[in-house]
């Protein structure tokens, strides 16, 4: 059934899944990683909360309005 299917084993690909499945066995807490949990897992996501609650203030600038709480009102306690 299906003959001549046969898959050609890449050297490299393998070596990467290999250490992709082991990455928990195989990890360490570096500078390096600390720093880059702090800017992708931190800051940018700071930065990017910050934007939209500029964007939602400017809004009410332009209509009038006093400043209303970002997540009150997303969240429906206003």
């Amino acid at each position: 059934m299906g003959g001549g299917m046969e898959a050609n084993e890449n050297r490299f690909i393998e070596d990467w899944s290999s250490a992709r499945e082991n990455l928990k066995h195989n990890f360490r807490w570096t500078r390096r990683n600390l720093a880059l949990v702090g800017i992708f897992g931190i800051a940018i996501p700071v930065l990017v909360y910050r934007g939209i609650v500029r964007e939602f203030h400017m809004q009410d600038e332009d209509n009038g309005r006093l400043y209303r709480k970002f997540l009150r009102v997303i969240l429906g306690d206003a």
